[in-house]
C-alpha cells in the first residue's frame, strides 16, 4: 500500500467514526440513535479489518469507492444501514446450464458496489 492510499484509507476510517459520534437518527430517539452509532462503529470496524491485509491496488481502489458510496447514501438518506435492491428473481432460469450462469452474472453486475462487502460479512 502506498503512502497516499494508507492516509486515504486512514483519512476514511476517522471520517467513518467522526460521522458516527456525531450520527442522529431519523426519529430522534436516543435508544435508537446509540443503537445506530453503535452499528456504524462496529460496521467500520469490521470491515477495516477484514480489508487490513488487502494489497491488490485494485481491490483496494474498490474497497475505497465503497466506502465512499455508503457514507454518501447513508448520509444523504439519514440511515447507517445498506439500502436494500431489487434485483429480478431467478425464476425463470433452468436449475442449471447456460442461462443460469447468464443469470448470475447479471445479478452480480447488478449489485451496487455499496452493497458488495454487506452479502460477505452478514
Amino acid at each position: 500500500m502506498t503512502p497516499v492510499t494508507r492516509q486515504e484509507v486512514l483519512g476514511l476510517y476517522r471520517k467513518v467514526l467522526q460521522i458516527a459520534k456525531n450520527w442522529q437518527s431519523a426519529s430522534g430517539q436516543i435508544e435508537e440513535t446509540t443503537r445506530e452509532k453503535e452499528y456504524i462503529r462496529n460496521e467500520a470496524r469490521t470491515l477495516f479489518r477484514k480489508n487490513k491485509n488487502v494489497t491488490d491496488p485494485k481491490l483496494i481502489k474498490q474497497c475505497i469507492e465503497e466506502c465512499e458510496a455508503r457514507i454518501e447514501i447513508g448520509l444523504h438518506y439519514n440511515i447507517p444501514y445498506p439500502r436494500p435492491i431489487h434485483l429480478p428473481p431467478m425464476g425463470l432460469a433452468h436449475k442449471q446450464g447456460r442461462t443460469l450462469r447468464h443469470q448470475e452474472k447479471l445479478r452480480k453486475i447488478s449489485k451496487p458496489i455499496y452493497l458488495k462487502s454487506h452479502d460477505e460479512i452478514s
